[in-house]
């Protein structure tokens, strides 16, 4: 009668262990299409590198993968990138890149059970919280609303999965104490709460108090 709960997709131990790759469509008031590439980390769901393009390229891919690889501290080995089986990511050039060793790909639902969702969940964020607020009318405001965005994903928005650290915080390793803090202060909200509550009187009492 009740529809079974999501499973717990892939999770890993740490940074740039596992990376996932796709590409989203936005349609401009014209008619036109912005095409929005992005890399995300498992571990700490930051963005590490995306791209806004008029047109839909193979050589996108590999550009967003490239710019995630220089801007990783890869300390547990080759990363490994989790992608669909599009001709955005199994084409010549990501091919190319993979063959240098840098990377490794894993096609989801085709060599593993485990979809793509991670990624496609912000896509989903990026769209309905954000793009879609506003007057889609040419890439370049695309691009300006994605790199928004992305810089409040990754530093400014906590995360309930990470008990409200952000993404920059998991990743860098710089918000150990984040937990700690923040269930102390919901503590003593609670019992202020308490006490205001109990300190609080109605004229109705008040009279009968002094009976």
């Amino acid at each position: 009668m009740h529809p079974s709960k999501p499973k717990t997709g892939v999770r890993t131990a740490c940074p740039d262990e596992m990376w996932h790759i796709d590409t989203t469509v936005i349609r401009l008031l014209d008619g036109t299409r912005a095409y929005v590439h992005a890399v995300i980390d498992n571990f700490s769901r930051r963005i590490l590198a995306w791209h806004v393009a008029d047109a839909f390229a193979p050589g996108n891919s590999v550009a967003v993968l490239l710019a995630a690889t220089e801007r990783a501290a890869v300390s547990q080995g080759v990363p490994v990138v989790l992608a669909d089986a599009g001709v955005e990511n199994v084409n010549a050039q990501v091919d190319a890149l993979l063959a240098t060793g840098v990377l490794r790909r894993l096609l989801a639902m085709t060599e593993l059970k485990f979809s793509n969702s991670m990624i496609e969940a912000w896509w989903r964020s990026l769209k309905h919280q954000w793009l879609f607020l506003h007057a889609l009318d040419s890439v370049a405001t695309v691009r300006r609303l994605v790199a928004f965005y992305v810089d409040e994903h990754n530093r400014v928005l906590p995360h309930a999965a990470f008990q409200g650290q952000t993404p920059d915080e998991m990743y860098f390793g710089a918000g150990d104490a984040i937990p700690a803090e923040l269930a102390a202060r919901v503590d003593a909200a609670r019992r202020a709460g308490l006490q205001a509550n109990r300190s609080v009187t109605c004229d109705a009492c008040s009279a009968l108090a002094t009976v």
